[in-house]
């Protein structure tokens, strides 16, 4: 069999339809890349359509591929992240940060400002962003600092006892000295956070099922992504809902998925 014949064979094993995830596979059963699409089939057959020097290469390595039906595009994207985070396929190179052992979270510091501090992830902490290593947190909050006008020294950037540098260079407005009032720093602090938070409070989503009498739940509580699940759409208890959620890790990718979902919501 040639390889157009090969390719087309795999796509005609895919039902249609499917909104989910799927798996290419090399000839050791090693999974090489990891995509989603609302239906599988039809976005697989244009990978092997595709004349680029990336898909055409895929094209040729591509022995078996593989589907999961996750019933709603945002449990595929939420689970497309996780899988490529987990498996690290070759193809999939832009995605595959993976583990993450930093965030920032917001405290106040004894004077009252609002202070964003990097800190190895635990459970003691809401973090508001994750990172893989120290030098992306630290490059991410510089980054932040200076776009928000915010005081190094407060941040944890900047040692000192006394003012900032940048207090010195007049890019700091003297927080750091308590000299910036309380009120007009935070609100910049708070700016930030709630371009990028999601809702303290517990959302439990519902949405679309693999099968017509199922129903797809996707879990916030504290800012943070808990999991997904499944239920009968029957169930209408939140308590028997929360025990379908399978927990899943929280960082800056999936967050930024959720953000996205929910400020769609709200257009």
């Amino acid at each position: 069999m040639n390889l157009r014949d090969h390719l087309n064979t795999l796509v005609e094993e895919i039902p249609k339809g499917i909104n989910g995830v799927y798996y290419f596979y090399d000839v050791e059963g090693n999974i090489i890349y990891i995509g989603k699409s609302i239906d599988v089939r039809a976005r697989v057959q244009q990978h092997f359509r595709a004349k680029e020097r990336k898909e055409l290469k895929l094209q040729l390595l591509t022995k078996s591929v593989s589907f999961e039906n996750t019933g709603s595009e945002l449990i595929a994207l939420l689970r497309e992240s996780e899988l490529i985070k987990q498996h690290q396929p070759k193809f999939n190179r832009a995605q595959r940060k993976v583990k993450f052992f930093f965030g920032i979270v917001c405290e106040l510091d004894k004077h009252g400002y609002l202070s964003l501090q990097i800190k190895k992830l635990n459970d003691d902490h809401a973090f508001i962003a994750t990172y893989a290593s120290l030098n992306e947190a630290k490059e991410h909050l510089f980054r932040i600092t200076e776009q928000y006008q915010l005081c190094q020294k407060i941040n944890g950037l900047y040692k000192s006892t006394k003012a900032c540098f940048h207090y010195s260079i007049r890019q700091c407005k003297g927080a750091c000295v308590q000299k910036e009032a309380i009120e007009s720093y935070n609100a910049r602090v708070q700016h930030y956070l709630d371009r990028l938070a999601l809702p303290k409070e517990p959302i439990l989503i519902e949405i679309s099922g693999r099968t017509p009498d199922e129903k797809g739940l996707v879990l916030i509580a504290d800012g943070q992504y808990k999991g997904f699940g499944y239920c009968s759409t029957r169930t209408k208890s939140q308590r028997l809902m929360l025990k379908k959620i399978e927990p899943k890790q929280d960082n800056k990718d999936v967050r930024k998925i959720l953000f996205r979902y929910l400020r769609k919501l709200d257009e």
